[in-house]
């Protein structure tokens, strides 16, 4: 074992498809996977299927919407996908004093998408199989987790210097009903 320590998850907060919304750019999002679908259907410049994807509800729907963007080209999408990801997460995590909350608190661990169904957003593996503990044994490439954990140290460190210190008071009002 290495030592490192890890939080295991694949449903819940830190999940794509939890009903968290949040707006970027002007544009109510119900989810992070409609944000993730939505930016892969601009980035191959289907504006099609980017309206279709806005018209989903169900995670499911968006996904699949997503699978069918014109124009998809797996090289460049591998090479953009975290950080849009990223974006949209930041934008969820920031909009939710609950979720930045949870998220914070995982400091000093690895996220861990542990699907085993998923082997490049999370480990294939699920959280209770022994190889999930040892990442060499992994059978995914864990890219939402990876994402999660440098949003977290990101935010943490913007804490630290004060930076976020608005994002969460913006969000502690927005919880209480008090707007802006």
């Amino acid at each position: 074992m290495s030592g490192e320590r890890f939080t295991f998850f694949w449903s819940g907060p830190f999940s794509q498809w939890h009903k968290s919304p949040f707006s970027l750019d002007g544009i109510l999002y119900n989810t992070a996977e409609q944000y993730m679908m939505h930016a892969k259907a601009l980035l191959f410049g289907d504006e099609e299927m980017a309206a279709r994807i806005l018209e989903a509800r169900e995670p499911r729907d968006q996904k699949a919407l997503g699978r069918r963007v014109r124009g998809f080209d797996e090289a460049w999408w591998n090479a953009q996908a975290r950080d849009i990801v990223y974006r949209g997460n930041r934008a969820k995590f920031t909009t939710h004093r609950d979720l930045l909350s949870v998220l914070l608190a995982t400091e000093g661990t690895i996220i861990v998408e542990a699907s085993p169904l998923d082997t490049i957003w999370g480990i294939g593996l699920a959280a209770d199989d022994p190889d999930a503990q040892d990442r060499t044994k992994w059978r995914g490439t864990n890219w939402l987790g990876e994402v999660l954990t440098r949003l977290r140290d990101d935010l943490l460190a913007e804490q630290r210097s004060g930076g976020i210190a608005e994002l969460e008071a913006r969000a502690a009002r927005k919880a209480a009903g008090r707007g802006r």
